[in-house]
């Protein structure tokens, strides 16, 4: 079992910056793929950002390409998410996910969810 708990979320003016944390327990967390995820209102969630297990391999949404950035540290069970010129659309629940599948798997293979952590972006 993995629990894991997101934090950094919070209220940002466009074109500002957060970066938000997952932090993760239990079993072995380098042997997880991580992503972070969101779901705006009335919307399906999105894949925003995926890391492979060693850090080596990265992969974003169009959408955040340039402006958001993934890593994780194995030796803190962490994984992060920062994020620059940020735009009122970015506006979401983020959650991050664990799975132990390959990496570019889709959301429904992922094994462990975080509660979410709301991101606001006004204009």
């Amino acid at each position: 079992q993995v629990q894991l708990v997101e934090s950094g979320g919070g209220l940002v003016q466009a074109g500002g910056s957060l970066k938000l944390s997952c932090a993760a327990s239990g079993r072995t967390f380098s042997g997880y793929v991580m992503s972070w995820f969101r779901q705006a209102t009335g919307q399906e969630r999105e894949l925003v950002a995926a890391i492979s297990r060693s850090g080596a391999g990265t992969d974003y949404a169009d959408s955040v390409k340039g402006r958001f950035t993934i890593s994780r540290d194995n030796a803190k069970n962490t994984v992060y998410l920062q994020m620059n010129s940020l735009k009122p659309e970015d506006t979401a629940v983020y959650y991050c996910a664990a799975g132990v599948g390959y990496f570019g798997m889709a959301a429904r293979d992922y094994t462990y969810w975080g509660q979410g952590t709301q991101v606001t972006v006004s204009s």
